[in-house]
């Protein structure tokens, strides 16, 4: 019997080494999504905390009539688009919603027509975080974002921010953005500066999944978008 050869010392460190663990300073975002009906009044939110345990936003909107799991998203949604939009690198979402912590874990398919084009659009949001990871919570462990989707749903929308602005609203492959938050800061020093609009009417097709403009757009670099759609009946 030949006697056992030991591996080579980097062969040994490589497999006993732990598998790489979060970066510091990684920013938690609780979400959750209501909706009254599935499918009826419907809202998410958001409470995202820096890595010291402070909080820096709450965010609560109506999204009008949807269901649960689309709630979901919208949340998740807008925490990513936050994320982003704030150049922060490491990123932790929390979410009692088992369907979209595994959708987005790879470990359960996207069936739904209404959920792919978001989960396509939080995959390419995560993708550009540095650090991303997705994790189930009970509700319980889940109650602040819990308790302001119900205040959306019951008496409207709220925002704050801690020193930063709020993020625009989560587009979507639907060809219509999530609606932009309403600002409600809590102290008049949170409140930011009025700005003012102006509306343009701009023609476009929906194309394999993109909208695509009729003519070319001069838009300022962060303007944000509202598309109103005319869809044929196929009745």
């Amino acid at each position: 019997m030949k006697p056992r050869v030991p591996p080579p010392e980097s062969a040994r460190l490589f497999s006993d080494a732990p598998a790489a663990g979060p970066p510091a300073g990684v920013h938690i975002a609780h979400i959750d999504g209501a909706s009254r009906g599935n499918p009826g009044p419907a809202s998410y939110a958001v409470v995202l905390r820096d890595p010291g345990g402070k909080i820096v936003l709450e965010l609560a909107k109506k999204i009008g009539r949807e269901t649960n799991n689309v709630a979901e998203y919208y949340a998740l949604l807008a925490a990513l688009d936050y994320a982003v939009n704030q150049g922060i690198r490491a990123l932790r979402i929390r979410s009692d919603s088992e369907l979209l912590v595994r959708q987005m874990q790879g470990r359960y398919k996207v069936k739904s027509p209404e959920l792919k084009p978001l989960h396509e659009r939080a995959s390419k949001l995560a993708a550009q975080v540095a650090y991303f990871a997705i994790e189930h919570v009970r509700r319980e462990s889940n109650r602040d974002a819990d308790a302001l989707a119900n205040v959306a749903l019951d008496s409207g929308n709220m925002s704050t921010a801690a020193a930063t602005p709020v993020p625009s609203a989560p587009k979507t492959n639907l060809g219509s953005p999530a609606p932009a938050p309403t600002q409600a800061p809590r102290t008049p020093a949170a409140r930011p500066a009025a700005r003012s609009f102006s509306r343009v009417s701009v023609r476009a097709r929906f194309l394999k999944g993109v909208l695509v403009p009729a003519e070319p757009l001069d838009l300022p670099e962060g303007a944000h978008v509202e598309v109103d759609l005319l869809i044929p009946r196929t009745e």
